[in-house]
């Protein structure tokens, strides 16, 4: 059940959402892009948050591995929690999405505009690790979406005959975000290693 190459083809079943994902993440980057005004505070706030964390795992013994747990956990336990948030009718994924792509995108225009090019910003500082991080939690959410998706089947089913035919989908969707959340987290070490180890050393050096 937990095989990688089950995994992917689950993701055939949540293509649709996948779709939605990528999509409003992309969204997401543009709104972050020419944010001006309240979103504009709004991420400045996001990141100012992230810069003190920053600066306070630099000042421990070792920073690469302090900077990997931090980056792994937080990841790791957001992108789980998204993909069974999604019980709410699919709403936190949405949020989860725009705010990720308004942030990246937000920082990259900012950045960009400070003088930095994009090759340091995207090819050494995102490429690296992003390459995995950024797909796999587009993948958490669109499980997320498809967990939404369903509640609001399930509800609009309620007292009809299909009801059998829903729970089958339940039970199988659930299994399917039990193998979904196991290869995440994976993914989502091997991105934590690259980005406290290849793009640390790419961003500082």
């Amino acid at each position: 059940m937990l095989k990688f190459s089950t995994f992917l083809k689950d993701l055939g079943s949540i293509r649709s959402a996948l779709i939605w994902s990528v999509v409003l993440f992309a969204v997401g980057i543009g709104a972050g892009w020419v944010s001006t005004g309240p979103l504009e505070e709004l991420l400045l706030n996001q990141i100012g948050g992230l810069r003190e964390v920053s600066e306070r795992l630099e000042q421990g013994g070792n920073v690469q591995w302090n900077f990997f747990l931090f980056i792994f956990f937080n990841n790791a336990i957001k992108s789980v929690l998204v993909i069974y948030a999604g019980i709410f009718f699919g709403i936190l994924p949405v949020i989860f999405l725009l705010i990720n792509g308004m942030v990246l995108g937000f920082v990259v225009h900012t950045t960009m505009n400070y003088g930095a090019s994009f090759y340091d910003i995207v090819v050494k500082g995102l490429l690296p690790h992003g390459i995995i991080e950024i797909p796999v939690i587009i993948i958490a959410c669109a499980f997320g979406l498809k967990f939404g998706g369903l509640v609001i089947k399930s509800l609009a089913q309620l007292g009809s005959d299909k009801r059998n035919m829903m729970g089958a989908r339940w039970r199988a969707f659930m299994n399917r975000t039990l193998t979904a959340s196991f290869w995440v987290v994976i993914l989502l070490l091997v991105a934590a290693i690259i980005e406290s180890t290849l793009t640390y050393t790419l961003v500082r050096g």
